[in-house]
């Protein structure tokens, strides 16, 4: 009898533990920029999305805390899926080079506008949705469906007025708050 009376206890433990876990990671997700996330506003056509970004800015995360110089490439894989190449200078522009190596897949009925993305085995639970995008894929405008993550890439590290103003207008249009747009130094 004495070892049931142990497991009641263990349980409740455990439950307690794994609530606290979950509301830890709830509250470092950051605020939420955008209550009612768009769709994306029209296809995207992977060869010529893929090739190298520029982050322009973002919501501030915790995965890039610190993070300048920003970039993102995206190469198609023989297997239909994407490998991800994230870098960034933590600390400062001539602080070290942090990268990230991911995988992602595109979301079926998505016009390629919707991917999961992958930074840990085989398990796919980052959304990346390209929201809106130049004709010629000089600049992309990345969400996600929470609101609390927010990505404006550009084909340059510093792109002109013209193309800053269109990513600011494309942003407050789709409802995010560009007062928690922190630009990205490069």
């Amino acid at each position: 009898m004495k070892p049931n009376r142990l497991v009641f206890p263990l349980v409740v433990l455990g439950s307690a533990a794994v609530a606290l876990t979950a509301c830890a990671s709830l509250a470092s997700l950051g605020p939420v920029g955008n209550p009612s996330v768009p769709q994306p506003q029209k296809p995207v056509d992977l060869e010529q999305y893929a090739g190298l970004w520029y982050e322009v800015g973002r919501y501030e995360n915790r995965f890039e805390k610190d993070c300048e110089g920003v970039t993102a490439e995206y190469r198609a894989r023989p297997d239909g899926l994407i490998d991800v190449i994230n870098s960034c200078h933590k600390g400062g522009l001539s602080g070290p080079v942090k990268t990230s190596h991911g995988k992602a897949k595109v979301l079926s009925g998505s016009d390629n506008a919707k991917l999961k993305v992958s930074f840990f085995g085989p398990f796919y639970v980052g959304d990346y949705w390209v929201l809106d995008h130049a004709s010629d894929y000089s600049w992309s405008i990345v969400g996600e469906p929470s609101g609390r993550y927010l990505w404006l890439l550009s084909r340059t590290s510093k792109p002109d007025d013209m193309t800053r103003n269109t990513l600011e207008a494309r942003t407050r249009e789709l409802g995010y708050n560009w007062d928690m747009v922190r630009m990205t130094q490069h």
